[in-house]
């Protein structure tokens, strides 16, 4: 209650200080005093109600893991919606309705935010408090801290996406939210991180399981990689307005050592975390390989580092740094198909369940796509090749077919098994809505890709292609124009990706609202002599 009380004063301020100016910070400002007034409502409810029985420190606590499980699925819907809308909008330009909220420059930022942070990160905070639990058989050290970690990156998450419609942004990718709302990020991270490290610290198992690594690694890289990204000087306390404190090519390569980590440490780590506790729980298989996945973790944190001015060939970035990013690419290979490898090879013995289980098969094809991309990424990353590929539509199916072949599925997969055993349900509510995601992620995938990688390499060519007078044979808008048909397959690759996602939403909403069996599913059985699960 204190805090959401000081949480409130502090949007009260906002909202008075950006009334002064008539500056958009008064939306954040008031937008947070709501925020904190409901949830505060919701304590209150609450407030008067008995002291639950001391029977529950001897069970893990999962009420943080089942409110981000549902709010990431929330945000997985909004953030496709608006991808999609975005997709459209490029095959048919006049979606943006006349409206300056609308328009693609407002709605793409939206879109990566909802998807990235609002989807994938809510599923990294809700599984990591679930599997740190498991493998350190260590319950929470307190019930308010992932709570504050949960609520707290929630209400970040609707200050970036709201700033985007409003306007407010910094231009950077991947990290467009402006100086107040960055802090209060760097606040709920490090209660984050002192979080699971606390955990980790109560543990009763002595060994730390793999899976720990990499969810630690994610958070504690992105924690340093957020601060430097956005040191920046407000224009004013009283105003949204940053201004960064890099300039010109340093600014170029800072952001691109952020956001190429961004794709190492929250896009990749976080969700190999996520793969290395539930592809082999769910198929009732050890890891292939302890030592693999070890070497694999060891060579993405220390390779990735180094790969992000891949991002700035032929640009006015020295030649040595634009080598060295190449050369570190090429070289993310080898981690990059030891996890990949490491995740299909657990699943020697258990094909017969990839074959039944549409839940285990989100996990395999997730390994498919992480491996195929990752080859992909590596590719691109050697400058003939990407003279071709840059600023063309084969970086955004490469960036898909990672995001929608290796993100989405992992975290569906992960879902789909983790949801019956923390509702102690039997089993989902329909295994076929299951196959019937599994098959319209699927099926969208590969239809967004392979339009983008068609699409790419043709707008390559195209303008490079000169005629015998030594100028261009096609204008832009000639590109443009044979790109339509690309763009509308997208569009509808993407919205077969969407309704996958509602179906999913609709199964576990139903899943949850059964009452619990008594051959209820769980994963408890780790739990130590001294701790029981709760009834």
């Amino acid at each position: 209650m204190a805090v959401l009380i000081v949480l409130a004063v502090i949007g009260l301020v906002m909202a008075a200080a950006g009334a002064n100016r008539a500056d958009p910070m008064q939306a954040h400002g008031f937008l947070v005093l709501l925020f904190s007034l409901g949830v505060l409502c919701f304590v209150l409810n609450g407030y008067f109600e008995p002291e639950p029985s001391a029977t529950r420190l001897t069970s893990y606590y999962d009420d943080p893991s089942k409110a981000g499980i549902v709010i990431a699925m929330l945000w997985a819907v909004f953030g496709m919606f608006i991808g999609d809308w975005v997709a459209w909008l490029l095959a048919f330009p006049d979606m943006t309705f006349d409206a300056a909220w609308s328009s693609f420059g407002r709605l793409r930022p939206a879109h990566t935010t909802g998807v990235i942070f609002g989807f994938g990160g809510n599923a990294l905070i809700a599984t990591s408090f679930h599997v740190m639990q498991r493998t350190s058989r260590a319950r929470l050290p307190d019930q308010f801290s992932p709570w504050f970690v949960l609520i707290g990156y929630n209400l970040f998450c609707l200050l970036a996406v709201s700033g985007y419609f409003l306007g407010i942004t910094q231009s950077k990718e991947y990290a467009e939210p402006e100086w107040y709302a960055d802090i209060w990020l760097v606040i709920v991270w490090v209660t984050y991180l002192v979080l699971y490290l606390r955990t980790l610290a109560r543990r009763k198992e002595p060994h730390i399981y793999v899976a720990n690594w990499y969810y630690l690694a994610f958070i504690l890289v992105v924690a340093i990689l957020h601060v430097v990204n956005n040191l920046a000087v407000p224009a004013s306390f009283a105003g949204a307005k940053s201004y960064s404190l890099f300039s010109g090519v340093q600014d170029a390569m800072t952001q691109w050592w952020y956001g190429h980590n961004a794709v190492a440490f929250f896009l990749t780590a976080g969700f190999l975390g996520m793969m290395y506790y539930y592809l082999p729980k769910r198929a009732g298989r050890p890891i292939y390989s302890y030592r693999m996945s070890i070497i694999g973790f060891w060579g993405i944190t220390f390779f990735y580092m180094w790969a992000g001015s891949h991002h700035l060939h032929y640009t006015a970035l020295p030649q040595w740094v634009q080598t060295l990013g190449m050369t570190f690419s090429v070289m993310l290979l080898v981690p990059s198909w030891i996890a990949a490898a490491n995740a299909l090879l657990t699943l020697n013995g258990a094909w017969d369940k990839v074959r039944d289980d549409a839940t285990l098969r989100f996990m395999m094809m997730a390994a498919i796509f992480y491996g195929l991309s990752t080859f992909e990424g590596s590719f691109m990353a050697i400058r003939s090749v990407n003279a071709l590929s840059h600023y063309t539509d084969w970086t955004i199916g490469h960036v898909h077919a990672g995001a929608m072949g290796w993100v989405a599925l992992i975290t569906f997969g992960s879902i789909y098994a983790v949801v019956p055993w923390l509702w102690k349900r039997e089993r989902m509510y329909s295994p076929v809505l299951v196959e019937a995601h599994f098959w319209l992620a699927l099926a969208g995938t590969l239809i967004y890709v392979f339009a983008m990688w068609n699409s790419g390499i043709i707008q390559g060519l195209m303008w490079r292609t000169y005629n015998d007078s030594g100028t261009l044979t096609y204008s832009f808008l000639d590109s443009m124009v044979a790109m339509h048909p690309y763009y509308v397959a997208r569009a509808i690759g993407g919205l077969l990706f969407l309704i996958g996602a509602i179906v999913g939403c609709y199964n576990i909403w139903m899943t949850i609202r059964r009452p619990s069996g008594a051959s209820a599913l769980t994963d408890d059985a780790l739990l130590p002599a001294n701790l029981q699960p709760a009834e």
